[in-house]
């Protein structure tokens, strides 16, 4: 086989991937949207949708809604933690998602995970301001603490390059 032919089988694989991601993405996320509201299948579903970059939008508008199911929000934020979008303007609206649920005074659990997610979305001055006052002054010390983890590990991905854009 030559390297052509190489090449060819691989964006092949590549485009073969990217497709059954997607179309197990919009499954999943059917069977999200079809759920009462605080069933624990969709704290299942965000976990099934971990490392699959077609449902990033999605788990952005599950942090982003206060109306959502909590633990799926938790989920959504730790996704968007350790998975965050390459997209510059998708990670712009995931990083401001996660201010908005940082912001929620219900849901002290999504807070806390919305201030531990924040690490990879420093870059956004924002962003940045917000979890240095929140690290200082929040009023639930949990809170701080998760922030406080999300500056420091903002630091750990500048010096070793892997925080992205």
């Amino acid at each position: 086989m030559n390297d052509t032919n190489l090449t060819t089988t691989t964006q092949t694989a590549s485009a073969t991937e990217a497709m059954e991601a997607a179309e197990a993405a919009e499954r999943l996320i059917a069977e999200f949207r079809s759920l009462p509201p605080d069933n624990d299948r969709k704290r299942e579903i965000i976990t099934e949708l971990d490392a699959n970059a077609q449902a990033l939008p999605f788990l952005v508008s599950v942090v982003a809604d206060p109306g959502e199911y909590d633990l799926a929000r938790v989920e959504s934020a730790t996704v968007l933690r350790l998975w965050p979008p390459a997209d510059p303007a998708l990670r712009h609206e995931a990083g401001r998602a996660l201010l908005s649920a940082l912001r929620d005074p219900e849901e002290d659990l999504v807070r806390q995970y919305a201030a531990m997610s924040l690490a990879p979305y420093t870059a956004d001055p924002v962003v940045a301001t917000v979890l240095n006052t929140t690290a200082r002054a929040d009023e639930d010390p949990l809170v701080r603490d998760s922030a406080r983890f999300s500056i420091e590990e903002a630091h750990r991905l500048q010096e070793t390059g892997a925080g992205g854009p």
